[in-house]
């Protein structure tokens, strides 16, 4: 029988360089904010994403408090959503066109990644 709810694994997107837009974005949010934003991740990986709104490849968690705030998101496979970043409402259309564009290189990058790997196996599997 399966689950009535479904779990996810709530992960950081993280650049080249080891950073994590989220966390950037996080960290700089008052304790009030940062309270709000911690509870919507924990409901995300609880199953609950009834409070997200999906387009252009994204989704985007919508907090009702404050300055509207928002969690910007994408689903990776069937139990993974990736954390792109988060903003108000007051940079709504910055934060989501920076969220899909992050989206877009992880997974050129991730392709990219399946191609090297997938050219490795084939080339080690080959008898000569």
């Amino acid at each position: 029988m399966l689950p009535l709810t479904m779990a996810f694994q709530v992960l950081e997107l993280l650049l080249d360089d080891g950073l994590s837009p989220y966390a950037q974005w996080f960290d700089g949010l008052a304790p009030d904010i940062a309270a709000k934003v911690a509870t919507a991740k924990y409901r995300m990986q609880q199953g609950n994403l009834s409070s997200v709104e999906w387009f252009r490849g994204i989704g985007e968690y919508k907090i009702n408090y404050g300055a509207g705030w928002r969690i910007y998101l994408a689903k990776d496979g069937i139990e993974i959503i990736m954390l792109l970043g988060g903003g108000s409402k007051n940079g709504q259309q910055r934060d989501i066109d920076q969220a899909v564009e992050l989206w877009k290189e992880y997974k050129r990058a991730k392709a990219n990644l399946l191609k090297k790997t997938q050219s490795v196996v084939a080339k080690g599997t080959r008898k000569g």
